[in-house]
């Protein structure tokens, strides 16, 4: 998908992991001292998306650039996990995350799914504007979180 400036792709050989590890262990609430393996390892296992800068005309300029990224964990049949959701902060403001959102709900492996859940502090008004909402029954929900287990060693 294009936008303005920006391209949004599923291509994991476009991934640029030390823009991603650099934001996600250094600058998210959710990913601190993410190690360089584990990200690794999450991107290999998951359908991941990329926004980059276009390039100029003549192929020179800042140019393709990774300024965004989102992460997908699902069975691409019943269920997803919508995960690492950033756009660095010099591009926010122009709707790239609107576009990403569009471009992943799109993607013919994410339709018709029964289930499609994500965890967020505060971009929830963003989400509600394509479909998601909390749970309808948070009583059936359990979770297991470990936010220590990058600083522990995973133990």
């Amino acid at each position: 998908m294009s936008i303005d400036g920006y391209t949004i792709s599923d291509d994991p050989a476009r991934l640029d992991l030390d823009v991603v590890h650099r934001y996600l262990s250094t600058e998210s609430y959710w990913a601190k001292g993410l190690p360089r393996e584990t990200l690794e390892r999450s991107v290999a296992g998951s359908l991941c998306f990329g926004i980059y800068m276009k390039k100029d005309e003549d192929g020179a300029g800042e140019g393709s650039g990774q300024v965004g990224f989102a992460r997908v964990i699902t069975d691409r049949a019943t269920f997803a996990w919508l995960a690492d959701v950033f756009v660095l902060p010099a591009h926010r403001g122009r709707g790239l995350s609107k576009r990403l959102l569009e471009t992943i709900l799109a993607h013919p492996d994410l339709v018709g799914l029964r289930r499609f859940m994500l965890a967020t502090r505060d971009a929830h008004e963003l989400y509600r504007q394509f479909g998601w909402s909390e749970p309808t029954k948070p009583q059936n929900l359990m979770d297991r979180h470990r936010p220590d287990v990058y600083a522990t060693g995973g133990g």
